[in-house]
């Protein structure tokens, strides 16, 4: 979340990017594409939401608990990592990358519920 007007929007379009090849990459193997391409969407998607979420600043007049929710969601982009490293490894199975793939998607998911909660109460 960027809530400073002065800062660049490139960030953001970046996570967001990320985000659709992140959903491409878990959506492929589903409707029945396993040649292998989809885990480097999938890895291309979470390295460009990582970058994205490094680079997202957060403006200094927000409450100290949207801060924080702010920083949760880079969490969710180092799950997503992990999940793109499982795709790749041997020894690792499908129900790997998908676990960490539910964790950051649970974080998102719990960020983008409480972050404007957050920000009514002030």
């Amino acid at each position: 979340m960027n809530t400073d007007n002065t800062a660049p929007r490139w960030p953001l379009w970046l996570i967001t990017i990320g985000l659709l090849f992140v959903v491409a990459g878990v959506l492929l193997p589903i409707v029945g594409l396993r040649d292998g391409a989809y885990r480097w969407i999938y890895a291309a998607g979470a390295l460009m939401c990582l970058v994205g979420r490094l680079f997202n600043r957060v403006s200094d007049d927000l409450p100290l608990r949207v801060k924080r929710l702010v920083r949760l969601e880079s969490w969710s982009a180092i799950f997503f990592c992990v999940a793109a490293f499982f795709m790749f490894w041997p020894g690792a199975g499908a129900t790997d990358w998908l676990a960490f793939t539910l964790a950051g998607g649970g974080i998102l998911i719990y960020t983008s519920l409480m972050i404007p909660r957050a920000m009514r109460k002030g």
